[in-house]
């Protein structure tokens, strides 16, 4: 559409997986406080594992930046994933008396999960890491400041989700979205095209790892 953005249209041309994807069982849950702690156990678990994929890929990212700012953007990004959200996991966990050996990292939807984002950044150029965290992030931000004015009872979760509604987070958002939509002009329409296949396979990818929390109930 005249006028878009470039993340406008991988927005609007993703709209259905997207919106599936922020209005997930699992945000629903959250917000009507229905969420079940077996539940949320077993998400901490899984994305915790994913936190540590979310540093490799953050890693190749740098590695495949062109601009020296790109790079000290990423490197401040990974060590927030370093330092700030991996303490949170292990904090979480021990509070809660989880042992994650007792969890099957290898569920079917965790690992495609994983191994799809990972190989995402592994074969694709920046932008296309760019825009499969772009993909996660952006859907974190949308549901959880909606779900962020609902009363969560439990400190850890409401810990988790403010933590992806706070400025901070909003920020890191919004500078994936300006690399988008400032590389808009060096891309022809067969790239801006493949661009929005990534967005749209992480959103999948997602959906599935969110069902995987709840088990065999999913």
């Amino acid at each position: 559409m005249a006028g878009e953005t470039l993340s406008e249209c991988i927005l609007r041309e993703n709209e259905a997986v997207f919106d599936a994807m922020v209005r997930h069982r699992f945000t629903t849950d959250i917000e009507a406080g229905h969420l079940p702690s077996e539940v949320f156990d077993r998400y901490l678990v899984y994305e915790g594992a994913f936190v540590e994929t979310a540093i490799s890929i953050f890693a190749l990212a740098t590695a495949k930046a062109g601009r020296i700012e790109q790079k000290r953007w990423l490197i401040s990004v990974l060590d927030d994933l370093a330092n700030q959200q991996i303490a949170y996991f292990e904090r979480t966990l021990a509070a809660r008396g989880i042992d994650p050996a007792s969890f099957n990292l290898a569920e079917p939807r965790v690992a495609a999960f994983c191994a799809g984002m990972l190989d995402i950044a592994e074969k694709g150029p920046f932008l296309d890491i760019i825009v499969a965290m772009f993909a996660a992030e952006w859907m974190y931000l949308t549901w959880s400041k909606r779900v962020a004015a609902a009363a969560i009872a439990d400190p850890l979760l409401n810990e988790w989700v403010a933590m992806h509604a706070d400025d901070t987070f909003a920020n890191q958002a919004e500078w994936l979205r300006r690399q988008i939509d400032d590389a808009n002009a060096r891309l022809d329409e067969a790239g801006r095209s493949r661009l929005s296949a990534v967005f749209g396979r992480v959103q999948a990818l997602e959906i599935a790892f969110h069902d995987a929390a709840y088990g065999d109930n999913a």
